[in-house]
């Protein structure tokens, strides 16, 4: 292809008349106002692991603490171009569905129907005990009942992945299942944990059933993630790699695009289906 032809022309003339599978990863949604912890400049992070979690009810309160203050945030965030592109290029038929690494539901938001959630969704909570799921919003209404003083100027401060620091939150009452009284955990991956097998098999079902693999905004950095593109590498199918900055995979991709995802995703869908 000429060099002359910009980014957007270069996708298309891989992707024409191909079926595609996306993947999509924190890059997407950084245009909504979700940080992206893994890109370029983000700062390190410590995030907890699923055994610290389970062991400690002083880390259970520390992560519901900021995991609170960090819903407010999500739950406030509106989809943006690339997620509504995405949308348009599914009902157009020229995407298979969405395989997201993101926990914020704002492909749902902006009209994806066909969503498979890798590492969950904030917008549930399961009861380790018996398995039980609840809306967040109602958790966090009984959140905000239980522990007013998180909506005081005095709340401890809010830092990467949704993580607070221990002081101050001796007092913080826990969540519990309404069913059984169990720990509660919204229904996210942790470090430490592994993504379902039955959600990866629908994944990667995706993916084998595509004519070309399509990732947005992600670093690779995450198993999964490389996991996919492997199976799109089996079969010798292209994969386009949209992200600002390196990914683990760009010395693997059929084309790399070092580019934003909203603004690309959105000329994408103009191109493909006007």
């Amino acid at each position: 292809m000429p060099d002359s032809e910009s980014p957007v022309e270069r996708i298309a003339a891989l992707v024409q008349g191909r079926r595609l599978a996306v993947l999509t990863g924190a890059g997407v949604s950084t245009d909504s106002g979700i940080p992206d912890y893994r890109g370029e400049g983000a700062p390190v992070r410590n995030p907890m692991t699923f055994s610290e979690f389970l062991d400690s009810e002083s880390y259970r309160k520390r992560y519901w603490a900021g995991s609170h203050l960090g819903w407010r945030r999500f739950s406030s965030a509106a989809p943006n171009n690339g997620h509504r592109a995405l949308a348009a290029l599914e009902a157009a038929g020229v995407t298979n569905g969405v395989i997201t690494q993101n926990v914020d539901g704002l492909h749902l938001r902006a009209g994806s129907e066909k969503v498979v959630d890798l590492h969950g969704s904030m917008e549930r909570v399961r009861c380790l005990s018996c398995g039980q799921f609840f809306a967040r919003a109602a958790i966090a209404e009984a959140l905000t009942s239980a522990n007013p003083w998180l909506e005081t100027p005095d709340a401890p401060e809010l830092g990467p992945d949704g993580d607070v620091t221990p002081a101050g939150i001796s007092e913080f009452v826990l969540p519990q299942c309404t069913v059984c009284g169990g720990v509660l955990k919204p229904d996210v991956v942790f470090f430490g944990e592994f993504v379902p097998t039955e959600r990866f098999a629908e994944a990667r079902a995706l993916v084998q059933s595509a004519d070309a693999l399509l990732i947005a905004g992600s670093s690779l950095v995450v198993n999964s993630g490389i996991r996919l593109l492997e199976v799109a590498l089996r079969r010798h199918v292209p994969v386009i790699i949209v992200n600002r900055g390196v990914t683990k995979g760009d010395s693997r991709a059929t084309l790399k695009v070092d580019a934003g995802t909203s603004q690309t995703l959105a000329a994408l869908a103009e191109r493909l289906i006007g």
